[in-house]
């Protein structure tokens, strides 16, 4: 089972990471002034998570796949990490619709 971990930013924000059952992380979100913002934020994965057409596939300078996970006004709500292969990319975005959902929320602040 998947969590969303909540974590406090060196300049007092607030950031979410999706973490997979295995503990990797699987998607981080932007920063966030406040806590309620960031729960938002959460909410909005679990909801845009199942829509195929809101992952954006791009590669890096260095020729990294990677993706965003955008919400419906196009704002981007989280970035995977780089993967080494198209195919390593393609398995997050399912890991990402999978843990979603579920995933409980762990408050590190």
């Amino acid at each position: 089972m998947g969590k969303f971990e909540i974590n406090p930013t060196k300049s007092g924000q607030f950031r979410f990471n999706l973490k997979a059952s295995n503990g990797q992380i699987i998607l981080t979100s932007e920063s966030y002034t406040t806590k309620p913002s960031c729960l938002n934020g959460i909410e909005s994965v679990r909801t845009n998570s199942q829509i195929g057409s809101r992952y954006e596939r791009l590669t890096a300078r260095d020729g990294s796949p990677y993706f965003n996970l955008k919400a419906s006004n196009g704002q981007i709500i989280g970035t995977s990490e780089m993967y080494s292969s198209t195919a390593s990319r393609e398995t997050g975005i399912v890991s990402v619709k999978t843990n979603a959902p579920t995933a409980t929320i762990v408050d590190n602040t």
